[in-house]
This record gives C-alpha cells, sequence and structure tokens, in this order.
C-alpha cells in the first residue's frame, strides 16, 4: 500500500473586533477543500522555521507583511490522499491584506463560525477558537 504524502504547513488566525480573517479557496483538485475557509498560509519549505514560513506565506498569499505573535494550536488531519499536519500562530497584519489567490478574503464573527464551511483540518481550530471567545 502506498504512503500517504505528509505536508508541513502553517497558518494564520488574525483576530480583529470579534472576528477573524478567513481565505475561502477556490476551485480545488481535492473537492473536499474547494469552496471551503482556511486559516492564510502555506507550506514550511526545508530550513524554514514555522513562523519565519508563515511570514513568507502572508507576503506571497496576501501581499501583506505579518507579525506571529505567539502560537495557537497544532492539528494532524488525514484527508482522503495526504495528510497535514497545520501548526497555527496568533499574527497581526502590518499592511493591508489583498484577496489575491483566494477566491474571497473575509472578516468573520467569530461567535458565528460554522465548522462545516472549513476545510476539514481548520474544523478542529474553529471549535478551538469559537471555545475562547466564549470564555
Amino acid at each position: 500500500m502506498e504512503q500517504k504524502k505528509h505536508l508541513r504547513v502553517v497558518g494564520a488566525v488574525v483576530l480583529r473586533d470579534g472576528c477573524v480573517l478567513a481565505a475561502k479557496r477556490g476551485e480545488s483538485k481535492y473537492a473536499y477543500v474547494a469552496h471551503k475557509y482556511e486559516f492564510a498560509g502555506g507550506k514550511i519549505e526545508p530550513g524554514e522555521a514555522p513562523e519565519q514560513a508563515l511570514v513568507r506565506e502572508l507576503a506571497e498569499e496576501l501581499h501583506a507583511a505579518a507579525r506571529v505573535l505567539g502560537p495557537f494550536t497544532c492539528v494532524t488531519h488525514e484527508y482522503p490522499d495526504f495528510i497535514v499536519t497545520l501548526d497555527t500562530y496568533f499574527c497581526t497584519l502590518l499592511t493591508p491584506a489583498c484577496c489575491c489567490e483566494h477566491e474571497q478574503l473575509c472578516w468573520l464573527p467569530v461567535a458565528s463560525l460554522r465548522e462545516e464551511e472549513w476545510a476539514p483540518a481548520d474544523a478542529p481550530l474553529v471549535r478551538k477558537l469559537k471555545a475562547l471567545a466564549e470564555n
């Protein structure tokens, strides 16, 4: 049996006025993530620290300068075609974000986030964010 590819990726949890920055994916060869929200970020390159990868990815994806504030959480999720380990960090944007690579970039109220609208690997993060917001 062929072993699934295991990707290490980073995601930015950017909060503002009770809302979180959500990046909606466009078409994808994987239907289970197409048109779903995700935390902006991407793959960690060899030799890169996760925080460095996140700052680089936000510059590439959103054309925004960002500062990593601290860790949020880490999840590993097995999709039908690959496995992903997602390290997320609280971040702040130092410059405005541009919707360059996603179908939509928006601020969603944390209290009304719906897990089913997010990529499956991101759903546990949505649950945790909502729980934090309730406390």
